[in-house]
């Protein structure tokens, strides 16, 4: 966004004037860590602590924007079913399903042994 400016030596978030009122603390992000199994240094912790706090800020800014006129969809387009009707039609006959195959033995397709067992 344009408020925001991301320092290239230490990757934090300035979040500008949007604030969520409650910051994300070092002790969070430390205890978030060992549940992920993460090993973070002193510095990451407070790095990561500002860029989830930005994150929160931007979630709360979004959710401001949400209105209650504006109903919940699954898909921003309506969605119609475009299928045809299940409708039965005639299928091939035996001979006309058999007449294109390589060998035909009583009525059915006809094809190599693979399994080595006799029937």
């Amino acid at each position: 966004m344009a408020g925001d400016s991301e320092s290239a030596s230490t990757g934090s978030v300035d979040s500008g004037s949007a604030s969520t009122g409650s910051a994300i603390t070092r002790d969070e992000v430390a205890h978030l860590a060992r549940l992920s199994r993460l090993a973070l240094s002193e510095d990451e912790l407070d790095v990561y602590a500002q860029q989830l706090d930005s994150i929160l800020a931007h979630v709360a800014q979004v959710s401001e924007v949400a209105a209650d006129d504006v109903p919940p969809t699954a898909h921003p387009a309506a969605l119609a079913n475009v299928l045809r009707p299940d409708v039965a039609v005639p299928g091939l006959t035996t001979e006309q399903a058999l007449s294109g195959a390589p060998a035909v033995e009583q009525d059915r397709f006809a094809v190599p042994q693979i399994l080595g067992e006799e029937q």
